[in-house]
């Protein structure tokens, strides 16, 4: 079965820095025979969370718009890659109303407590970070971090790995790095044979308990 890959670039800026991270993901994802599908909430029809806690009583969003669908398919995938460039210290508000809106996940866990991964399931789903900073600062992508575990947890991923490449506007843009790009088409390749290897070993393990 092929792995699944989806991408979801959360700037307002088309084909920017971030983007372009993605884009080289996705084909390290795609030269390793990944499914990959990108995505781009700037051109999205949606509407922000309105904190109206109908989630936590229902398991179901009051909202219905091209995020629906989304999550549906974010839930079928092996691997979710998010990305966003840093804004004011923390991730986009394109992307964050994305991670708002996965709040029925978390009511569906944890309050009425219909939605379980188990731990077979975790591993062989993987969620990866992708950014990029202007400034040099070591803690650049600090507040972005937590946002993006909740996110994975709800929906039952492992936080695998980031690619981040701050220093912007010293190298005049992620052309100008002299190793974000192959980092992040490296990695997407990385993630899908994780995944394989993963998948392969269970079905293995599934052969031998049948034979049993």
């Amino acid at each position: 079965m092929t792995i699944s890959v989806i991408g979801i670039s959360g700037s307002p800026r088309r084909h920017g820095n971030t983007e372009t991270l993605l884009d080289r993901f996705l084909a390290g994802a795609a030269d390793e025979g990944a499914d990959v599908e990108k995505v781009v909430i700037r051109g999205m029809n949606y509407r922000s969370c309105q904190g109206c806690n109908a989630c936590h009583k229902t398991g179901v969003c009051v909202l219905k718009d091209d995020f629906t669908p989304l999550f549906e398919r974010i839930l079928e995938t092996d691997v979710i890659a998010l990305s966003s460039p840093i804004y004011s210290m923390g991730i986009t508000a394109e992307l964050k109303a994305l991670i708002d809106r996965a709040q029925v996940f978390w009511a569906r866990k944890f309050l009425l407590k219909n939605l379980y991964f188990d731990y077979d399931h975790i591993k062989s789903h993987k969620g990866v970070f992708l950014s990029t900073a202007g400034q040099n600062w070591d803690h650049v992508f600090d507040g972005a971090y937590p946002v993006v575990t909740a996110f994975f947890n709800d929906l039952g991923f492992e936080y695998w790995d980031n690619v981040i490449a701050n220093n912007m506007d010293a190298y005049g843009g992620i052309r100008g790095h002299p190793t974000a790009l192959d980092e992040a088409y490296e990695k997407g390749g990385k993630v899908v044979r994780s995944v394989a290897h993963l998948r392969d070993a269970s079905e293995n393990q599934a052969r031998v308990d049948r034979t049993e």
